[in-house]
């Protein structure tokens, strides 16, 4: 099991990674929150949608469309939905980073219009 990952090695997870140390995870929220695993998979998480934000806002500073327009109310991602977008990828596409898949969603979720 994975655990302690310094924050570079986080940012770099791939959703088969992410997957892999949340195999065992319960799926009842209060007992996955004593896992030490839980909460490493939602600092991977949380980092990621805090990348792309940033991105947002870097671009929209710039002047430049951004890539998404994630409204300022959040993302609406529960650890269901996550999960789920995960699970529901193609084993050949699981190689993509948690950011990067987590980006591509927001794309389609959060569109920047005109």
């Amino acid at each position: 099991m994975t655990t302690g990952l310094p924050a570079v090695a986080q940012s770099q997870m791939t959703v088969a990674q992410f997957l892999e140390i949340g195999q065992d995870i319960p799926r009842n929220r209060a007992a996955a929150m004593l896992r030490s695993e839980t909460r490493q998979l939602i600092r991977v998480a949380t980092s990621a949608v805090n990348q792309i934000k940033a991105e947002q806002a870097s671009a929209e500073k710039a002047g430049r469309r951004p890539a998404t327009c994630i409204p300022s109310t959040g993302t609406g991602i529960t650890p269901e939905t996550l999960v789920a977008r995960f699970e529901g990828m193609p084993v050949s596409r699981r190689n993509l980073t948690v950011t990067q898949a987590i980006r591509e969603w927001m794309v389609e979720r959060y569109p920047c219009r005109g």
